[in-house]
């Protein structure tokens, strides 16, 4: 899926400035966009060109005018369109296997405050996401039927790290059940 996707979805949602874009982009954890300034900018060029947006300069009093880009009618038909598409396989690449894979070149001090590491930065992750929920990030909820699908998608977020936690702490277990002589 592109992030001409994504674009099409949050100015379907309501009109908004490539900056208001970026920063929704970049905060919300299930993109896998980066969200930086050339891939925003490219893109809705690349939008307006295909009719799917339009824009408006606004001007500002204290600060430089903006540009405030709009979902058309074709944009809502291209919307629709990537939205009945196939789905994607989920990925799974996570950095962390990889670096996991070879560590049984570590000592177990050294493998344990790894596995500490990563618990850690689950922790992190998981209290992050709960923060953002409870002050409402980026949530549309105009229907009880778009308000169910984002509450389901934060759900599976958090549950995905929830889930990272218990499977950290059952790779521990699998450790500790290996006798010491077998580690060296």
């Amino acid at each position: 899926m592109s992030i001409h996707y994504a674009v099409l979805g949050l100015l379907g949602y309501r009109s908004m400035s490539g900056y208001d874009l970026k920063k929704i982009i970049q905060d919300t954890p299930f993109f896998p966009w980066s969200g930086n300034n050339n891939q925003i900018y490219k893109t809705l060029v690349e939008l307006l060109d295909a009719g799917f947006l339009t824009n408006e300069v606004q001007h500002q009093d204290h600060s430089p005018s903006k540009k405030v880009y709009t979902i058309t009618d074709a944009g809502w038909a291209e919307l629709r369109r990537l939205a009945k598409a196939k789905p994607e396989p989920p990925e799974i690449r996570n950095l962390f296997l990889a670096q996991l894979a070879w560590a049984d070149a570590l000592s177990s001090g050294e493998l344990d405050a790894l596995i500490d590491g990563y618990e850690a930065e689950i922790d992190a992750q998981l209290q992050l996401h709960e923060e953002q929920r409870r002050r409402n990030a980026f949530s549309p909820r105009r229907t009880a039927r778009e308000a169910a699908i984002w509450n389901s998608i934060h759900e599976n977020i958090m549950d995905f790290y929830r889930n990272e936690r218990r499977w950290a702490a059952r790779l521990r277990e699998a450790l500790a059940r290996i006798p010491e002589e077998e580690n060296a």
